[in-house]
């Protein structure tokens, strides 16, 4: 499903530790790789020692990574870090697009020009962010946000596919049911019953991956980053589908950049890195 990933570097060490990891997973050992840096340079000489500069990075990297440099394709390019990012991936047609963030609040966000916020918001493509103040581990403990959505089936399907064949994963089912009452004991049997969980435990259960299912009531967004907190959660997915009507999704917008979603929230509270599952329509 992730057959081609881009990956923005800005030299954040957080970011670069989840590439590595990632890369070590069994169904991101086929996938295209492409590493890229966006200069700004002011005159052309400074232009030159940009370029030469963002190549000794990007091969510096490679080595970080512990791969061949034929594995990754290197990507120089000068201009607005956001709006080349977005025309990279488009160009590429990149399937997954990984990149640091400060986790920035919405109006922060939009104020100080935030890359990863405004590709986030504007990109059609799924997007994994790594705040720069988070502790990233190892990949175990994985949460995928499940409802009835499409969207949410689709972040199922993306964390079965990236999984698949790595048998230190164990994969936790988590719906918040907003009719519940927060703090509300429910019994194992009704966890087990409900509907939503069972069909996705099942799906779970025919590729042979472990799994937890888990079930609350309460704000949805606030108790996803909770619960992931408690339970030690090392990635967590969830859908994040295009909220703009078809005609509209050239033309950025205040409401847009600011955003007002699920995804918004979880992006910027949670307290470990975020995969946006987005599947373009």
């Amino acid at each position: 499903m992730l057959r081609k990933i881009l990956y923005a570097d800005s030299g954040a060490d957080n970011a670069q530790d989840m590439l590595k990891y990632l890369l070590e997973l069994p169904a991101f050992k086929s996938a295209e790789l492409f590493i890229l840096r966006v200069v700004s340079p002011k005159t052309k000489e400074e232009e030159t020692n940009a370029i030469a500069q963002a190549e000794a990075q990007i091969s510096e990297l490679v080595t970080k990574l512990g791969i061949n440099s034929n594995q990754a394709t290197s990507i120089v390019e000068e201009g607005e870090p956001k709006t080349t990012v977005l025309r990279v991936a488009k160009e590429q047609d990149a399937d997954l697009i990984i990149m640091g963030s400060r986790g920035l609040g919405k109006l922060q966000s939009f104020l100080s020009n935030s890359v990863s916020q405004y590709v986030f918001q504007l990109t059609e493509r799924s997007m994994l962010l790594v705040k720069d103040d988070i502790y990233v581990k190892r990949i175990k403990r994985v949460m995928v946000a499940i409802d009835k959505s499409p969207a949410a089936q689709y972040a199922l399907d993306t964390a079965l596919s990236m999984f698949q064949g790595y048998s230190d994963a164990e994969i936790y089912l988590t719906r918040i049911n907003p009719d519940l009452k927060p703090g509300l004991e429910i019994s194992p049997e009704d966890i087990e019953n409900n509907p939503i969980l069972s069909d996705a435990a099942k799906k779970v259960k025919s590729r042979g991956l472990s799994y937890r299912c888990i079930l609350a009531g309460g704000r949805p967004a606030q108790q996803l980053c909770n619960l992931a907190e408690d339970n030690e959660i090392d990635l967590i997915l969830l859908g994040s589908p295009e909220r703009r009507p078809s005609i509209a999704k050239n033309l950025p917008d205040l409401d847009r950049l600011l955003g007002s979603s699920l995804s918004d929230y979880v992006r910027v509270k949670a307290e470990c890195p975020v995969l946006l599952a987005r599947q373009e329509e």
